[in-house]
């Protein structure tokens, strides 16, 4: 038998990303996003250490540890807490509570794990999932428009890219915009390694620990970010598959089964190439056994520099159209893919985050997650700090304003902004978790 952990977080996607890190490891675990819950659980299922978030939503995690140890005094405890930083509770978790471990958000969730294994070693390691590329087995390049009506997309001329031996570079170009797609007959070429998007694995799968899509790719990008980790996260929507890969808790790289999200789609809807030009350099790199962008740069249509820039916006193009989806699947795996490509995307998910959710969230799904009669308040918790978010000046104006005594209606009328734009921007603040609806 695995020995029995008890983790516990209030942020849903972050527990069930640490549920499925432990689970990899060898253990069984049992996850509980409220204190209440938590010691329910541990009562009916004792567990033999436990991994606790200081600040819940009805609890402080201190007085859940007291809880638990009235069961069981020896319990080996660790604490993760976003707000009480310092060393003044550190100090605290470990005279009081002997705690094995205190981790600050973001912190690094492989030695949080490597501190459960000295208090509570894992009887064997759980057979290893396999890389979500590694099950994919269908059609690379299908032929079909995602589902609802495909806007142009908004690309920003900044991109950051690092490449070969881990230089960045920040590249200013023009700004970009990706029209939906044109029918271009053309050969592929399959990408080289990361490889293909993932087919998810099945239900039960060893290792793997899959979800609905709705509102919340936001709280699944920021999980990677507080847990610093490395790997991949598989989305689908009926045939359509897509794959973010993540380095260190950073989204570097994306790829799609989608035509329209090839890199040689990608420069017809932003004008770089025209449709002719790419079925012929298509038709040339599968002759040649070759990468169509070598053929494009090969053909000066495409400059070498330039294939940085277009690929970095390419990755960003994928990733943003996720932000679209209300739907679907996704499944988390834990891989070093993203270590092996060499163009990877420089961008804090933060920055990308609120981008996202400006651009992609329609007004309707805007006004389904905050009312005009809501309160808003700055959270206690902040995944996010803001220095890290770059804001508008009028958004910067705004946030003071925000104390939990104004209704979004009045902020709006405050910000003088359209109020599809006022509505983004307060969204994606709650989504960064800088502000929360009072209670």
């Amino acid at each position: 038998m695995a020995p029995r952990i008890l983790v516990v977080d209030d942020n849903q996607e972050l527990l069930s990303l640490l549920t499925q890190l432990f689970e990899e490891a060898g253990y069984e675990v049992i996850g509980a996003n409220r204190g209440k819950q938590a010691v329910e659980l541990a009562k009916a299922q004792p567990p033999a250490a436990a991994v606790l978030d200081i600040l819940l939503p009805d609890m402080m995690g201190y007085h859940l540890a007291d809880a638990l140890r009235k069961e069981n005094p020896q319990l080996p405890l660790l604490f993760i807490t976003g707000v009480f930083k310092g060393g003044k509770h550190a100090v605290e978790s470990r005279t009081k509570y002997q705690a094995a471990g205190y981790f600050e958000k973001p912190f690094e969730a492989q030695k949080l794990l490597e501190a459960m294994t000295k208090v509570l070693p894992p009887e064997k390691s759980a057979p290893a999932a396999a890389s979500l590329q590694d099950a994919f087995e269908v059609e690379l390049d299908i032929d079909v428009e995602e589902e609802g009506p495909q806007d142009a997309m908004e690309l920003t001329g900044r991109i950051k890219v690092t490449g070969g031996g881990n230089i960045t570079a920040e590249i200013r170009g023009a700004n970009l915009t990706a029209s939906p797609m044109q029918k271009v007959p053309s050969t592929q070429v399959r990408p080289p390694t990361p490889g293909r998007p993932p087919d998810p694995p099945p239900a039960g799968a060893p290792g793997s620990r899959r979800g609905e899509i709705r509102d919340n790719l936001p709280s699944l990008l920021t999980a990677f970010y507080l847990s610093r980790e490395t790997g991949e996260l598989g989305v689908q929507k009926g045939k359509v598959k897509k794959v973010v890969y993540f380095e260190k808790g950073t989204p570097v790289f994306a790829l799609s089964n989608l035509l329209a999200d090839r890199f040689g789609q990608f420069l017809v809807r932003v004008g770089k190439i025209k449709p002719e030009q790419l079925q012929d350099a298509s038709a040339v790199a599968a002759q040649s056994n070759r990468r169509t962008g070598d053929v494009l740069v090969e053909r000066g249509l495409l400059k070498d520099t330039e294939r940085l820039y277009y690929v970095g916006q390419q990755v960003k193009a994928v990733i943003y159209s996720l932000f679209a989806w209300d739907e679907g699947s996704y499944v988390l795996s834990f891989r070093e893919k993203a270590s092996a490509e060499s163009i990877k995307l420089d961008v804090h998910p933060a920055n990308l985050i609120v981008r996202g959710i400006k651009k992609l969230y329609k007004p309707e799904r805007l006004r389904r997650l905050l009312q005009p009669e809501d309160r808003l308040i700055p959270a206690v918790a902040p995944a996010y700090q803001l220095n890290e978010v770059e804001l508008e000046r009028w958004e910067a104006e705004l946030l003071p304003k925000i104390d939990g005594n104004r209704t979004v209606a009045e902020l709006l009328a405050f910000a003088n902004r359209p109020e599809h734009v006022v509505y983004g921007f307060l969204v994606a603040m709650m989504s960064l978790g800088i502000l929360d609806k009072r209670g």
